[in-house]
């Protein structure tokens, strides 16, 4: 890891570290659930001196990705203040995405409001999405994984 990345670790743990829905995976990854989704904190070099914080939450999986699905996702990503819908053909997977500057200007409050911003997203819109045009919400499909096992009180959510 660049010194960027590893100063964009600290301030994330620091950040987050005494919210009971937050997880540190290893040195450049974190969890934090939400209702039926787990947004993902990934810390990558942007170049060889900077760092970027890529925040995913994976919302639905096994949807086919319609025309009218695809056009109601460019409508919504066209209203949203950040943050964006994104689909991955090969999981038939569809996420919603945000990033961050990370380093030493990386912001404590725009890091939870943004993460809060994306969780609640991804949470609001699973279940809508699915109802629609199927799919699973990521906490159907990991509930008996080590992820899901990471959280051991199951009403733990990172933003009520």
């Amino acid at each position: 890891m660049n010194p960027a990345q590893v100063r964009t670790a600290e301030i994330v743990e620091r950040t987050l570290r005494d919210n009971p829905a937050f997880r540190r995976l290893d040195a450049h990854l974190f969890i934090v659930k939400q209702g039926s989704t787990y947004v993902m904190i990934n810390i990558v070099p942007l170049g060889v001196h900077r760092a970027q914080v890529r925040c995913v939450a994976q919302l639905v999986k096994g949807v086919d990705m319609t025309h009218e699905l695809a056009v109601e996702l460019l409508g919504l990503n066209a209203k949203l203040r950040f943050g964006a819908f994104a689909y991955e053909p090969n999981g038939q997977l569809l996420l919603f995405v945000h990033s961050l500057l990370g380093g030493d200007t990386l912001d404590a409050e725009e890091l939870t409001t943004s993460l809060a911003d994306v969780a609640l997203i991804a949470d609001e819109y699973d279940d809508k999405i699915i109802a629609r045009f199927g799919g699973s919400t990521m906490k159907e499909l990991l509930s008996d994984s080590a992820l899901a096992n990471l959280f051991s009180d199951t009403d733990t959510d990172a933003f009520k």
